[in-house]
């Protein structure tokens, strides 16, 4: 409570004392019996004496304290939201370094990841995993999702089975809005990318994919059973069925041996092997 009084001359307390509280007549001001420090401060303005209320010390430890654990319990909210949000199978949850057995020593190029993430970002630095199944890419990758979702970092991890399954029967502008808003978030993670399998609707909607996402300038990391020879094959065939004539196959061919194939092609190597048979590159936008 504000008080204000004529003249700086009160020696009595301006409002009742609380039980933990005394009044110090050396400067008027009512004084915490706890910690000794006031829980008053005097202030003159055009003659008149303003004296009002502030936290003593041992208040403003609570305060903090207690701002701290608000504030902490924010942040826990607003992550358990991302992770509802970017973690769409609850496996995924379970892909966290605290987890990892220390059996492959190529995790810490994960870890290099998580810790130079502002750079990645920057540069929309992304990563290409590829090997056999089992060799660990899905988690190498979850790793990656859950220790930036821990930081605050708006990750998707999905697949193209699911991001299919939702475009299916959408209408052309739905499907591009849909495509859109997998660029709200900052690093997408597309996991088992199997082109071989698809059909030609699932080809163009891959391109889509990756397409929106190289022009929105974010990371994309995609885990694959496919090599690059076997990606290159995948597409070319895939063109050539779709399309009846060379100048018709020749527009979608291109883009995407632009945007999947030869922008893989000229990534810059960041670790020869990670899992036996599998390889991880970046890649950045050039």
């Amino acid at each position: 409570m504000t008080t204000f009084t004529e003249k700086p001359t009160a020696i009595t307390p301006n409002r009742e004392l609380q039980s933990d509280e005394y009044f110090n007549e050396t400067n008027h001001l009512i004084y915490c019996s706890k910690c000794n420090t006031p829980r008053q401060c005097r202030h003159e303005l055009q003659g008149k004496v303003l004296i009002p209320s502030i936290r003593c010390k041992c208040q403003q430890e609570i305060f903090e304290q207690e701002e701290a654990q608000r504030k902490l319990h924010e942040k826990q909210m607003e992550i358990e939201h991302l992770k509802t949000s970017g973690l769409q199978d609850k496996s995924l949850y379970d892909y966290t370094f605290a987890k990892d057995n220390g059996s492959n020593p190529e995790m810490k190029l994960a870890h290099n990841y998580v810790s130079n993430w502002e750079e990645m970002k920057a540069n929309a630095s992304g990563l290409l995993i590829w090997g056999d199944v089992g060799t660990g890419k899905s988690f190498f990758a979850g790793c990656i999702a859950n220790a930036l979702l821990e930081k605050g970092v708006p990750v998707l991890m999905t697949n193209f089975s699911r991001i299919l399954n939702t475009l299916t029967g959408m209408h052309f502008e739905d499907r591009n809005q849909f495509i859109h808003s997998l660029n709200r978030y900052s690093l997408l993670i597309i996991d088992d990318l199997g082109i071989e399998r698809n059909s030609d609707f699932a080809l163009e909607q891959v391109f889509n994919v990756i397409d929106s996402r190289y022009r929105s300038k974010k990371p994309l990391i995609i885990t694959t059973n496919l090599t690059l020879s076997e990606l290159n094959n995948a597409v070319k065939k895939d063109c050539s069925a779709k399309f009846s004539t060379l100048q018709e196959a020749r527009p979608l061919t291109h883009h995407i041996s632009e945007l999947l194939l030869n922008h893989i092609e000229n990534m810059w190597e960041y670790k020869d092997i990670l899992f036996s048979s599998s390889v991880i590159y970046t890649f950045d936008r050039v």
